[in-house]
């Protein structure tokens, strides 16, 4: 049975796409067969973090009416498939948001996981996004404002039957002005699955378009990532740490 997760945040630049594409990297890693879809059609990221751009069939093509779901699903780094969203402003205005429990609904039983990467804030396509899934995964900032807006996320995710399966804490930096776990927990009324940690290693993968989990599998951000994509499969994290030799070091 396939499962379909909405990533969300209720603001931008918690890291959201981020973490969807590491999400999907690290579970295929696990075995998993997992399909990623970019919603974000105005701004879309998640091909450019994955090194994707410029692919010729986009889900805005499907959403136009233009191509059928299978011609715009690519395989990309760790062998995570990918549904891009595309770049093309024509398209973008052709493009139908209604569409997009379509193309969930032709993903069914055909991979395990679905992950849509839902755009920031309350969007019309965020809310298909939302509604097409099962399950929310609420990425949020240690800050008060994060948190508050992605309760307003996870509120309009129960009225659309979409029921809260965890929260990520991302880029958590130690500063002591940060809201603690039990804070998030006790304000959205769930769970926090993974505490990912600012690293200067999510910022580099992000420029080479490389996903961190496999740029620099032993950083604390990967670490993190794995173990949360082992609590989402329902199997045990293995988390081994590469030995590093004296030309290894030379190389970094």
């Amino acid at each position: 049975m396939t499962r379909v997760i909405a990533v969300a945040s209720g603001k931008g630049g918690t890291g959201k796409t981020v973490v969807t594409a590491n999400l999907g990297v690290a579970l295929a890693e696990l075995g998993k067969d997992v399909t990623l879809i970019d919603i974000d059609l105005a701004m879309a990221n998640l091909e450019l973090v994955l090194g994707m751009e410029g692919m010729p069939t986009t889900l805005q093509d499907v959403l136009a009416g233009e191509a059928k779901v299978e011609d715009a699903i690519y395989t990309g780094p760790g062998g995570v498939k990918v549904i891009p969203a595309g770049l093309s402003f024509d398209r973008l205005k052709s493009a139908d948001p209604d569409l997009v429990k379509d193309v969930v609904a032709q993903l069914m039983d055909k991979t395990e996981f679905v992950l849509i990467d839902c755009p920031s804030g309350l969007s019309k396509i965020t809310l298909v996004g939302l509604e097409s899934a099962e399950e929310l995964l609420l990425v949020v900032n240690p800050d008060i404002s994060s948190v508050t807006d992605a309760l307003k996320t996870k509120i309009i995710a129960e009225k659309l039957k979409t029921q809260l399966t965890g929260i990520v804490v991302n880029r958590w930096t130690k500063s002591g002005f940060e809201m603690d776990r039990k804070e998030i927990e006790k304000i959205l009324g769930g769970e926090v699955l993974a505490v990912i940690p600012e690293d200067p290693e999510v910022k580099k993968s992000v420029s080479f378009g490389q996903p961190v989990v496999l740029r620099s599998p032993d950083c604390p951000a990967s670490k993190a990532i794995r173990e949360l994509a082992a609590k989402i499969a329902g199997v045990e994290a293995k988390i081994e740490e590469k030995k590093k030799g004296f030309f290894s070091f030379l190389k970094k």
